[in-house]
């Protein structure tokens, strides 16, 4: 299918069956103490509290990039809101993401001299995505990325400083935020939460939806003073949506039971970098109250972890930034085994088929210039990055061939010379340098569970649909809760860009709803 006709085809109801699955009426998820679901398209009536202990118009679950955004565009449209977050700390995995945005056309790139636009973006979404991606929501992302990031910027304060690349990218389109971390966003959304009157409640967690007698949902039951992980911990409370409830609540990486019943091959042996509470209850409430769910078996992997630290670490934030800049080898062998500048699942699955850690290296040059330095310095004091002398420190330092690595050095800089790599196909980029400069930097490369691409099916508008095709009444959701937007893979730096993006959305268009009660 050409790319140009992709956004034309509509998602038919063929095409939606094919795609579409409850994850709720899997029979795995018993192990996860999930009740099934009876597989109706729409929830039974709940027997509603007699006396609910809170009441808001818009509450919102989850405290990341999207449940914020959500949050702050709800009260903003005139709303009373409430955001509820299971953990005694804001953020989830949006405050320790690698603070890179996604966006096109912007300021920060023409002063670099890169020309971008909406329309290449989606293209390059749609491509890593193997053309799965729902393409009206992938278009909603690419046209409403600019603005989301001049938001941050001129509503939230929030500063951008170097523009990055991530691989699947056609152009450098990442904004790197000025701390190289996510938590420069979130911070910021919090307190601009908090100013305007968005009450935030940590440790309280969502424990299911309840909906009137025409499937509408009309508030929840909540465990308040929860304590992760304990499910035994918490009074229980029951709180009042008046007009809607949005999702912000983030993926299922952590949960090792949910993730493998849809990949068996993601067991424990496998880490991941997402924080411990990314395990998935909120979506599962709602699919047990009619919502359907998508491609929840697209996983994605991280390639630029390192098996010598626990969760996201430092390397990736060695990793990323050298791609273009550096090589990447088999240290069985000291040769590139696949282009380093391929997309995330590509790495991935070429590192996995290897069936052992790669490395990753750069010059002096080349790390100054990339790498922000309290990562380097991070990872050089952990030991997962390391600093030699020579080419030969670093190839008997991983078991190389040394020769054969040293080889294959040689041809990486004659690549970079002429800025084409003849062998894999890898961007080099036009201020990229030979590997010459001493000392050279070093990390060894083992995926980890990153990214659930699968979640709620929602539209344009970020409603959340059942297996009816209509909208679950009074449901919005955001970000990595949702399926859909990226299809087999997302890029690096689209997950701010998405979560933003539909997180306002949400809570512009839920302010909107006419109040049940």
């Amino acid at each position: 299918m050409k790319e140009d006709d992709v956004e034309k085809k509509s998602i038919s109801r063929r095409n939606f069956l094919k795609t579409a699955g409850t994850t709720a009426a899997v029979a795995g998820l018993a192990a996860s103490g999930i009740p099934m679901m009876a597989g109706s398209a729409q929830a039974a009536c709940d027997e509603l509290p007699k006396k609910w202990d809170e009441t808001y118009e818009v509450v919102v679950v989850g405290s990341g990039f999207a449940g914020l955004a959500a949050a702050i565009e709800a009260k903003n449209a005139g709303a009373s809101v409430a955001l509820l977050e299971k953990m005694p700390v804001h953020g989830g995995n949006s405050v320790i993401n690698g603070g890179d945005f996604c966006a096109p056309g912007t300021k920060l790139q023409k002063e670099n001299g890169v020309e971008d636009s909406a329309d290449l973006l989606y293209k390059d979404m749609m491509r890593a995505g193997m053309y799965l991606n729902h393409p009206e929501l992938a278009r909603t992302v690419a046209d409403n990325a600019k603005d989301a990031l001049e938001w941050t910027e001129s509503y939230l304060g929030c500063r951008y400083t170097k523009l990055n690349f991530h691989g699947g990218h056609s152009v450098k389109r990442a904004h790197g935020t000025i701390n190289q971390s996510g938590s420069e966003v979130v911070n910021k959304e919090l307190a601009k939460a908090k100013e305007i009157g968005v009450k935030i409640m940590l440790r309280t967690k969502l424990v299911k939806f309840l909906s009137d007698k025409n499937g509408r949902i009309v508030g929840m039951e909540v465990l308040k003073g929860y304590r992760f992980p304990d499910d035994k911990t918490g009074k229980t409370a029951f709180i009042k949506a008046r007009k809607a409830v949005i999702l912000g609540s983030g993926g299922f990486s952590y949960d090792v039971a949910l993730r493998q019943v849809h990949d068996p091959r993601l067991t424990d042996k496998l880490g991941s970098t997402n924080h411990p509470g990314a395990t998935g209850e909120a979506l599962l409430a709602a699919c047990r109250s009619g919502a359907a769910d998508v491609q929840m078996d697209w996983i994605q992997l991280g390639p630029w972890t390192s098996p010598e630290e626990k969760g996201f670490g430092y390397v990736p934030l060695f990793c990323e930034p050298l791609v273009g800049y550096g090589l990447m080898v088999n240290p069985k062998t000291g040769k590139r085994f696949f282009k380093e500048t391929g997309n995330r699942k590509e790495r991935a699955d070429a590192i996995l088929l290897l069936g052992n850690p790669a490395v990753i290296m750069g010059d002096s040059y080349a790390v100054k210039k990339q790498v922000v330095p309290h990562a380097l310095k991070g990872g050089l004091e952990n030991g997962a990055i390391r600093k030699f002398d020579s080419l030969d420190d670093l190839a008997r330092a991983y078991d190389m061939p040394v020769g054969a690595f040293k080889e294959q050095v040689a041809r990486w800089n004659s690549f970079a010379e002429k800025r084409k790599d003849d062998d894999l196909g890898c961007m080099i980029f036009k201020d990229a340098k030979p590997t010459v400069e001493a000392p050279f930097y070093a990390a060894r490369l083992w995926p980890k569970v990153h990214h659930t691409m699968g979640g709620l099916v929602i539209n344009k508008d970020a409603q959340v649909m059942g297996f009816d095709f209509k909208p679950v009444k009074g449901l919005y959701a955001a970000g990595e809760v949702t399926g859909g937007v990226h299809g087999a893979v997302r890029l690096g730096s689209v997950a701010m860009a998405d979560c933003i993006v539909f997180g306002r959305i949400a809570g512009k268009n839920a302010a909107k709803e006419k109040a049940w009660s």
